[in-house]
């Protein structure tokens, strides 16, 4: 009794710390997608309780993924309506699920660093391109888009930079640099082998003192104070009525439109590859050594992305990040996975 209650103390600590670093996530990735902010909630709701329970990992912890930004806005901007991308979404589950059941699960041993490198390479450029005009305070989304609804007229991303850079917002600026130095300094070795980066890790601290400037501005200096426009905002619900409104379903009428097949299969090979690659990562520096059975956890990805889609959220896979996290923050079990997500209620 006395070593599962000290065990479940070290998975209820961890569990917090999960929280704090995949809430800014979920609505970060459901902003450089393109997508309703719930969904990215939704997303990681469904990632911690459904994935975390038929799971066979103890330490990996699931939710909308970075990786898959580019491909879900893709997706999004080409499908005529969201109902029709969550429809993506539930064919890609099932898509994993029968990978599951042919025992594709060694199929991340076969792909060359190279690919894998250069895809993810290639992600993180676009997300740079995409997020620069965020950084500087230029919050309207047009430039996201090539045909600009509001004037009629055609440009590209590119285009879109040059218009965002004659818009500043100190403020903006100020954080996103803080938030880039923090960062890239915790990638530093001597900097990670560090008692304090094992302490508190760095997407938290970017978040707190983020936070801190904002709250600082609001009472000191007006000039760096963000405004409403630069800030997440979240539905808040009246009542039930109005909570379950926050849902958005499938539409079932554009399963014969190919790109919505085309998508899915997109969505089911690559969030399969980081899923395996991140249970791969994540069993490496498990303390215990326990291996993660690959089959297994394409299963519950499938089921995971079926239920997403079905309630309105995005793609889930295997994120190293927040697996990374639970795993240097002491956690033992995957229950720290699925009481992470208790704390969403909160939100």
């Amino acid at each position: 009794m006395k070593s599962f209650l000290k065990d479940g103390s070290k998975d209820l600590s961890a569990s917090i710390i999960v929280f704090l670093v995949a809430l800014p996530l979920c609505l970060g990735i459901a902003l450089g997608s393109g997508a309703p902010l719930f969904s990215g909630i939704i997303a990681g709701i469904i990632g911690g309780i459904v994935v975390g329970s038929l799971s066979g990992s103890h330490l990996s912890v699931s939710g909308p993924a970075a990786g898959l930004t580019v491909i879900v806005a893709t997706a999004i901007g080409k499908l005529p309506v969201y109902e029709a991308f969550l429809l993506a979404v539930i064919i890609g589950g099932a898509i994993q699920l029968l990978f599951s059941v042919l025992k594709a699960g060694i199929i991340g041993d076969y792909i060359p660093n190279c690919v894998l490198k250069g895809m993810l390479g290639a992600i993180g450029i676009l997300l740079i391109i995409k997020q620069f005009p965020h950084l500087i305070g230029y919050d309207d989304t047009d430039f996201l888009i090539e045909e600009n609804i509001s004037t009629g007229m055609h440009e590209t991303i590119f285009a879109g930079i040059k218009h965002a850079v004659e818009v500043v917002t100190p403020g903006a600026i100020m954080i996103g640099l803080m938030s880039m130095f923090i960062l890239i300094v915790f990638e530093l070795p001597t900097v990670k082998k560090s008692s304090a980066a094992k302490f508190i890790p760095a997407p938290l601290l970017v978040v707190l003192i983020g936070i801190g400037i904002q709250e600082t501005a609001q009472m000191y200096n007006p000039v760096l104070l963000l405004k409403a426009k630069h800030l997440v905002s979240l539905p808040i619900a009246k009542d039930v009525h109005d909570f379950f409104g926050f849902f958005t379903f499938p539409d079932f009428q554009y399963i014969t439109n190919k790109d919505v097949w085309i998508s899915g299969v997109t969505l089911a090979i690559v969030a399969s590859i980081e899923t395996l690659l991140g249970i791969e990562a994540v069993d490496k520096i498990d303390p215990y050594k326990r291996v993660t059975p690959p089959n297994r956890e394409l299963a519950a990805q499938g089921v995971g992305n079926i239920v997403s889609g079905f309630l309105g959220g995005l793609p889930v896979t295997s994120v190293i990040v927040r697996s990374a996290t639970n795993a240097t923050a002491g956690a033992l079990s995957k229950r720290s996975t699925i009481i992470h997500v208790y704390f969403y209620w909160f939100v």
